[in-house]
């Protein structure tokens, strides 16, 4: 495993996108750091083939949306490389269970059958994990391997379109605030979905209909949430 294979799962436009340093240099230690974890019989989540799911299914022209997570789901088989996302036919995170709540109080029941986002990701949602891989059952594991320079890196990117909305739930994405134009894109922030927090303000907060508002009124189609 390196990071020609890893390449492979990632489109040219994005990898083409990094201006003032390659996409293979961006992510060498962390890859590095996650190789030689595999190599030591470490289980990480997601496996190896899927961690840049989220830029292999929603292309840079695409995307108009960016949703925050923070860390993979930790535990064995359930992550797919979409920040909320589990693989089809896994049992429902309870954050996803909020989320789908709360899609359900705002803009009708979701129409996806299961937890796998990457219809989402197909229309335009970049589901962005702060760290694309975590050790099994160790929650932040890899949350200073060198993931975070990639992602500022890939905001930088985005920086070179317009009337982009991101969301941001909870206080770790905040962290990434100052690399998004806020005069011509939108940001949406609350409390994080998970069940110790989605009370104190991710419910009601609403943040699919106005996605959806303000990428109609830029002519860019709403999402099918």
């Amino acid at each position: 495993m390196n990071k020609k294979n890893i390449d492979l799962h990632i489109q040219e436009n994005w990898k083409n996108l990094f201006e003032n340093t390659s996409f293979s240099s961006l992510i060498d230690a962390p890859i590095k750091f996650v190789t030689k974890e595999i190599e030591n019989n470490k289980i990480i989540c997601p496996p190896y083939n899927q961690i840049f799911n989220a830029f292999k299914y929603c292309s840079f022209s695409k995307t108009k949306v960016v949703i925050f997570g923070q860390d993979p789901y930790f535990q064995k088989g359930v992550a797919n490389g979409l920040a909320f996302s589990v693989r089809p036919n896994e049992p429902i995170p309870s954050s996803l269970k909020n989320i789908y709540k709360e899609i359900k109080n705002d803009v009708g029941k979701s129409k996806n059958r299961d937890g796998c986002l990457k219809s989402w990701a197909r229309q335009g949602v970049l589901l962005l994990n702060s760290s694309l891989t975590v050790e099994e059952s160790k929650p932040g594991s890899h949350s200073n391997i060198g993931w975070e320079i990639f992602i500022r890196e890939t905001l930088k990117v985005l920086q070179k379109k317009r009337n982009i909305v991101f969301i941001l739930w909870g206080n770790h994405p905040k962290k990434y605030l100052k690399f998004i134009d806020s005069k011509h894109n939108l940001i949406l922030m609350s409390a994080h979905p998970s069940p110790l927090s989605a009370y104190r303000g991710f419910f009601g907060s609403k943040h699919f209909s106005k996605c959806n508002k303000y990428l109609e009124e830029h002519n860019l189609g709403k999402i099918i949430w």
